[in-house]
């Protein structure tokens, strides 16, 4: 996360307000959709998320030990490369702003309550707000295209639903944590 703090601008990341910098263009959606793939955090997610699937051996036609483990992270690796291509190729059409924008309300519970809202609601680039396509239609079309090198008792439109789901799901954390970690870490800086 730090990583990519420090190589893209803030403009191209997240921001205070919509309005409060200029549009993104192509190449800086591009940008973010790319830093979505390649974030250390992105490797430990898939990491962590590999082992809890090796542990319940899931998908079962891909066994234990290495080649099992490198089978799901790979898996994973390829769902997440699929979304963002797809992201970007849906929210530069659509001129969705796929940036997270921080809520200007005090209070954890309205803070809270507006960093879930961008799941479903996103700004476009001239400033207005629109339905999150971008989000809904990567999340669930990659479960779709993976699919497609899942074994077949993994691989069922039900499997597709799920894991965009789980992928929205984790969205929303990450939405919580941009909103929250700049508090958190300020507090942790006094002590």
């Amino acid at each position: 996360m730090c990583f990519a703090l420090a190589v893209v601008p803030a403009s191209v990341y997240a921001q205070t307000q919509p309005g409060a910098l200029p549009p993104i263009g192509v190449a800086d959606k591009f940008r973010i959709h790319a830093l979505r793939v390649v974030m250390p955090d992105k490797w430990l997610g898939w990491a962590a998320y590999s082992g809890l699937q090796q542990l319940r051996n899931d998908p079962r036609e891909w066994g234990q030990g290495a080649s099992g483990y490198g089978r799901r992270f790979a898996s994973n690796a390829g769902y997440t490369s699929v979304r963002n291509v797809l992201g970007f190729g849906l929210d530069s059409t659509l001129r969705e702003d796929p940036r997270y924008y921080k809520s200007k309300r005090t209070g954890v519970k309205h803070r809270t309550a507006d960093a879930l809202r961008q799941i479903f609601i996103c700004h476009t680039d001239s400033g207005g707000e629109t339905f999150a396509v971008w989000r809904f239609g990567s999340a669930y079309g990659a479960g779709f295209i993976q699919n497609t090198w899942m074994p077949k008792s993994a691989s069922t439109v039900s499997d597709a639903f799920i894991n965009g789901s789980l992928s929205i799901a984790a969205d929303a954390g990450a939405n919580l944590f941009y909103e929250f970690w700049p508090d958190i870490k300020k507090r942790l800086r006094r002590k």
